[in-house]
């Protein structure tokens, strides 16, 4: 009897085990689902989402001629953006040449009260801005819902 008990339990905790990583799994796929909204014909935008996908994100690309309506939606005041933005399911929003392992960490961490990522500008060397070898150096900077901004990652150059 105690080892029908044991092997009952052992089945239910294998069961719960396996639920649980399925809701994770299915909550980090969610994750890993991005809108990249970006102009017409823009070639750095392509760039960066095949880079997304090569890191195993699912992109969808959604072409808009007017990209400043996009980021006024999602608040980005004017020295935090770029030329394309991406949202997570999770409602995340990611603006620029954010390389994909700094998303993949942001999304692991969920920093408390972060409304994203933001690479200002569009520094070269970055994911769909490579030149050569020529790397230049650039924060990745953590929005927050209050408006804060504060560095997340930086990008050595070369």
């Amino acid at each position: 009897m105690i080892t029908e008990t044991r092997t009952s339990n052992l089945g239910f905790t294998l069961l719960i085990t396996a639920l649980f990583l399925a809701v994770a799994s299915a909550a980090a796929a969610a994750d890993d689902a991005l809108t990249v909204y970006k102009n017409p014909g823009c070639g750095c935008c392509s760039a960066w989402a095949e880079h997304l996908e090569e890191a195993g994100f699912s992109v969808s690309v959604t072409e808009r001629s007017a990209q400043n309506g996009a980021k006024w939606l999602v608040g980005f005041k004017d020295e935090h953006r770029s030329c394309h933005t991406a949202v997570s399911e999770s409602g995340h929003v990611f603006e620029g040449h954010i390389p994909a392992s700094i998303i993949r960490r942001f999304l692991d961490e969920q920093p408390a009260d972060a409304k994203g990522l933001s690479v200002p500008g569009m520094p070269i060397g970055s994911p769909g801005m490579e030149s050569g070898d020529r790397v230049d150096p650039y924060d990745v900077l953590l929005l927050k819902e209050d408006g804060t901004v504060e560095v997340f990652a930086h990008i050595e150059g070369s």
